[in-house]
């Protein structure tokens, strides 16, 4: 019992830890402290997915961080991603060596961070902060409502995922997304975008679980205490962010 309140605390501690950042960054709300911040979590987490991967590559840093200094520039830094396919392909066909399995730590985590900063260079910090309350209210009103009410298995990527826990999870996400009733966008659209980022959050924890089951790993990595890694904590996030972008950028 002592383990359990303690390993609850250091959750907790972290917990608030990271809010608090998140709240200076959002209070600052300047491009470059952003940009920072988000560049910073993804080499934390291509070196998590490297880990999990089972690859050992140091190039990719530099891949990575060039790609990263660019977006900074550039005006549409999601399309930067096409350069990454566009070299590691050039240099596929060159050698005839070149190891696939780079292409997956370059897409994931690099494309979701490139979609998290196009978010908030084209729609602001409100729209970032809307993102990341529903994908944490989708989190919380999952793991209320699977405790309370599951019974149905999930799926077998996560056992302890029930349907009853996954569907109040996104009740409790799209009921959040009204708090943004405030920004110019239209009610439909926030519910809309609301819904879909709370069901392909869902699934980007889903996607994470699979990569630690393959790896068999319970964590990505140890960086936030009692949460784990960048992975852990921005699975739902990743995919949240492309598909909120996509919809915004379609409709407002």
């Amino acid at each position: 019992m002592w383990d359990i309140i303690k390993s609850s605390s250091v959750r907790i501690q972290t917990s608030f830890i990271m809010l608090g950042v998140v709240l200076l960054v959002g209070f600052v709300n300047s491009y470059f402290v952003t940009w920072v911040a988000l560049g910073l979590l993804m080499l934390i987490g291509l070196k998590e997915m490297q880990t999990l991967t089972k690859i050992n590559e140091n190039k990719l840093y530099i891949y990575a961080s060039v790609v990263w200094l660019g977006s900074y520039f550039y005006p549409n830094p999601q399309d930067l991603v096409f350069l990454v396919f566009i070299v590691f392909a050039s240099i596929l066909a060159y050698t005839q060596n070149f190891d696939k399995r780079f292409f997956i730590p370059m897409l994931y985590p690099l494309i979701p961070f490139l979609f998290m900063l196009a978010l908030y260079k084209d729609f602001g910090m409100f729209v970032l902060l809307w993102l990341m309350l529903v994908v944490s209210a989708t989190d919380v009103g999952a793991y209320f409502a699977g405790r309370r009410l599951g019974k149905t298995k999930f799926c077998e990527t996560s056992p302890n995922k029930t349907l009853e826990g996954v569907a109040g999870g996104i009740i409790l996400g799209t009921l959040v997304g009204f708090a943004f009733l405030f920004l110019d966008i239209s009610v439909w659209i926030i519910l809309i975008a609301s819904f879909l980022v709370s069901i392909v959050s869902v699934f980007g924890d889903l996607f994470e679980s699979y990569l630690k089951r393959m790896a068999d790993v319970k964590d990505s990595g140890d960086i936030f205490p009692g949460h784990g890694g960048v992975l852990d904590r921005g699975d739902g996030y990743f995919f949240g962010a492309i598909v909120m972008y996509i919809l915004l950028k379609a409709f407002v």
